[in-house]
């Protein structure tokens, strides 16, 4: 006989940020079901335990990255990557969730019958315990929105002739030692951003060489009203004002970018003027040629970055790389870059659904043809819910709607003695792409991606306040979501 697959009503992929706060939402809407996590690495946190690179920290305040039901209690905002390891985990402990958590589990497949109305996912395990199968009746993919194993690197000449280290800050050695070295970044987004000034302090020299400005944005570490707050009013009270001053103001700050960008370019410059001073080269180094917003906006906490270059601890130089030297880089302008290490943050290689291969009935799916539901389930698809955050404001925001969403859903089909909802798009509806969003790190990859479509429930709007409103008062029976599978063909399966 074969073996009994082991059966739960929902399978989480992803002890992150986001699978940790599905757990939670699971277990407080939907109680009496099963549920288990299970996670590829053998850590819980996610992107916050796999980066482990100097200054590592969130690009948005913990207020609104942090969950909705667990206030965020550190002095800081903009807090440093342990910070949040240990946010999570604390979470994990006290719902009880991190009981369910199966580590070393990587998803590799995802097969949908509608003859049982559930998926066996195919698992793979690295400590050589080789392959097994789990059930599900619901799926809920929250594995991030990149590889985990690589990062991007671009293909440099003469790379194999640089006699120093070259470092991807997704795979940073623990024993790095930097101290008195000449370093150089590539890069000039979020990741770079950050690196620079905290290896400053302790290398000879940092320098950030970037193809193209990035726009940057100063702001406080600390924020001293969510500080002021907590000491007059109760810990979730303060924390849920000050949640919604911030989302009040990401989303004031991106519509203006939207509707006026030269009004946000004047903002921007005049903090780094006022940080910098007149004479700094603001071109080329920090003019960028696109629109405040066309690109995620950088953090700069504290304003750490400008008081490193102020020191001369650090440089900006822009240009591009011809090739790699034995002692650093020749640059098109027929400059070089001395270097005893190189950081390559030059990105991460987007994914899919954490790069699985999905089987409906057995046909193969093929993400490229089908479209978004409200940006986190997809056409023809049953019976699954992806988490892919929003690009212009936190993550956990939208994290925090799909999981409550995703209970909302599943009690509905209990309620209506159903077992399969399947999104089921129009056919005269044109292809739009899955994010009018243009990063460099988006459009390599948009090709893969889903679509959206040219009305609602088909659009990925990244637009928090509308999607709150929209995602816990949307009827579920609104025409595009298909229930079937009655729930007494369940009854009758068992039965025989």
């Amino acid at each position: 006989m074969p073996a009994t697959i082991e059966h739960f009503d929902l399978i989480i992929v992803g002890a992150g940020l986001s699978g940790i706060g599905a757990a939670h939402y699971f277990t407080e809407k939907c109680p009496g079901k099963t549920f288990a996590i299970l996670e590829s690495r053998d850590a819980i946190g996610g992107t916050w335990d796999l980066f482990r690179y100097p200054g590592i920290r969130s690009d948005s305040d913990m207020h609104t990255l942090g969950y909705d039901f667990k206030p965020w209690k550190e002095k800081k905002a903009i807090a440093d990557g342990p910070a949040i390891w240990d946010y999570i985990n604390e979470t994990a402990k006290e719902d009880g969730s991190d009981k369910h958590i199966r580590y070393d589990h990587k998803v590799i497949s995802a097969e949908w019958s509608s003859d049982n109305a559930r998926w066996t996912l195919n698992v793979t395990h690295k400590s050589g315990k080789g392959t097994s199968q789990i059930s599900c009746n619901f799926l809920s993919m929250c594995a991030g929105y990149y590889d985990y194993d690589e990062g991007f690197t671009p293909v440099f000449e003469g790379r194999e002739d640089f006699e120093g280290m070259i470092v991807h800050p997704q795979k940073w050695p623990e024993d790095l030692d930097y101290k008195d070295k000449k370093v150089v970044v590539i890069g000039s987004g979020a990741t770079a951003v950050t690196l620079v000034p905290s290896m400053a302090d302790k290398a000879a020299k940092v320098t950030m060489l970037q193809r193209s400005p990035t726009y940057m944005i100063n702001a406080p570490s600390k924020d001293w009203i969510s500080n002021f707050l907590r000491k007059i009013l109760p810990e979730q009270t303060a924390y849920n004002l000050v949640r919604k001053k911030n989302v009040w103001r990401q989303s004031l700050l991106y519509k203006t970018s939207q509707k006026s960008p030269e009004k946000i370019k004047k903002y921007l410059r005049k903090q780094a003027i006022k940080a910098l001073g007149n004479d700094f080269p603001f071109d080329p180094h920090l003019t960028p040629s696109y629109n405040p917003w066309d690109e995620r906006l950088c953090l700069i906490p504290d304003g750490d970055l400008y008081e490193s270059l102020n020191a001369g601890k650090a440089e900006i130089v822009t240009d591009h790389i011809d090739h790699f030297t034995k002692t650093g880089l020749a640059l098109k302008s027929g400059a070089h870059l001395d270097a005893d290490i190189i950081v390559t943050a030059t990105g991460l290689n987007l994914v899919v659904l954490g790069s699985i291969d999905v089987m409906v009935d057995g046909q193969e799916m093929d993400f490229t043809q089908l479209f978004a539901y409200e940006g986190m389930m997809f056409s023809d698809i049953p019976n699954l819910i992806s988490t892919f955050g929003y690009v212009n404001a936190s993550w956990t925001l939208r994290a925090d709607l799909n999981a409550r969403f995703m209970c909302r859903l599943i009690n509905y089909m209990e309620a209506n003695g159903v077992r399969q909802v399947t999104p089921r798009a129009p056919d005269d509806m044109p292809q739009r792409p899955w994010l009018d969003f243009a990063p460099g790190y988006v459009r390599r990859v948009l090709h893969m991606f889903p679509h959206q479509g040219d009305r609602e429930p088909w659009l990925n709007t990244q637009d928090y306040i509308r999607d709150r409103k929209v995602l816990a008062h949307h009827p579920l029976d609104d025409g595009y979501l298909i229930f079937t599978n009655p729930a007494e063909s369940e009854a009758l399966e068992a039965a025989q």
